[in-house]
């Protein structure tokens, strides 16, 4: 596949072996591999800022803190020693699990596009979180540390799926390293993007000329980036989780929806100066698509099926 998420997190993953090869060298392969991490930051940081949007500025990295410390509890005490004990006496159980993954990934994409279509997202933003209370604030952070499990499921599983057949406690140590270097890498960068609004006020206030007018537009700006960032998460939780069903299927044996994405992908892959572009927004659009049908599906069960039995009259 010329792109999308699944190479990057086949670089981890391929970095993660090297790794394997002699644990003294687990530190620096796991910084490696974070650094090719460039994808998965990009899921991550669309994905997060949406849960932040909306608290006072002295509660953002408080709650980014709190996002975090869930984000690395859920690969360490959950994701790793659930997926080493899979690995090691049910390794087929893996790809069905990261597939109801995915599944919940694409229905949470696609309640936000129903909740946007039928005004529903008006209701739960007309109040700002600060003044909904520290109720709404806690459901707000289960909700990011509940998608983010998905995420890292995602990126924990590739990751040993390509370590597997190495010891297990060089196994647990290198997936230990890579999960925290990840959340560190994913989190700082969304830190940065909450933050720059304050960083731009600060610059506005202390300095003059060019470097006062960079803080203004920073100020300016900021509101519009995490609006557009919180779509972005949408189709992100989409792409997601139509690329995780799609490789899930073709690896239980249907091999036909991935097959006729790699047809369309070698189609234009060719064309000059564009081909691996457009190679890659085919991949990225046909694992939204997926995700999108999936999810409508979900939303229609949940919501949609119920509210009109509820209008139905009683006879």
């Amino acid at each position: 596949m010329a792109g999308g998420l699944a190479a990057l997190l086949d670089d981890i993953a391929a970095l993660a072996k090297l790794a394997a090869a002699s644990v003294d060298d687990v530190g620096a392969a796991a910084g490696r591999a974070s650094a090719k991490a460039a994808g998965v930051v990009i899921d991550d940081t669309a994905v997060t800022p949406r849960y932040v949007h909306g608290f006072q500025p002295q509660r953002e990295l408080p709650i980014v803190r709190k996002i975090a410390v869930g984000s690395l509890r859920n690969k360490l005490l959950f994701i790793l020693p659930a997926a080493l004990l899979l690995s090691q006496f049910l390794p087929w159980l893996l790809t069905p699990i990261l597939m109801v993954g995915g599944t919940y990934l694409a229905y949470e994409g696609a309640e936000k596009i129903y909740e946007l279509i039928t005004g529903h997202a008006k209701e739960h933003t007309t109040t700002p979180v600060a003044v909904q209370g520290e109720d709404t604030e806690k459901s707000m952070v289960r909700g990011a540390i509940r998608t983010d499990f998905i995420l890292s499921a995602e990126i924990m599983v590739i990751a040993l799926n390509e370590v597997a057949d190495e010891p297990f406690l060089s196994r647990t140590i290198i997936l230990a390293v890579v999960a925290l270097a990840i959340t560190v890498l994913v989190y700082g960068v969304v830190a940065l993007i909450v933050k720059m609004d304050d960083i731009g006020l600060h610059l506005a206030q202390r300095r003059n000329g060019a470097v006062a007018g960079i803080g203004r537009g920073l100020v300016l700006a900021m509101p519009k980036v995490l609006s557009v960032l919180s779509t972005v998460g949408i189709v992100a939780m989409l792409w997601v989780g139509g690329h995780i069903l799609l490789a899930g299927v073709d690896e239980l044996g249907w091999h036909a929806p991935i097959d006729l994405l790699h047809h369309l992908e070698e189609a234009v892959v060719g064309v000059p100066g564009v081909g691996g572009l457009l190679s890659w927004l085919i991949d990225t659009l046909g694992s939204a698509l997926v995700g999108l049908v999936v999810g409508a599906v979900v939303v229609a069960i949940m919501h949609v099926i119920p509210k009109r039995r509820k209008a139905e009259p009683a006879h």
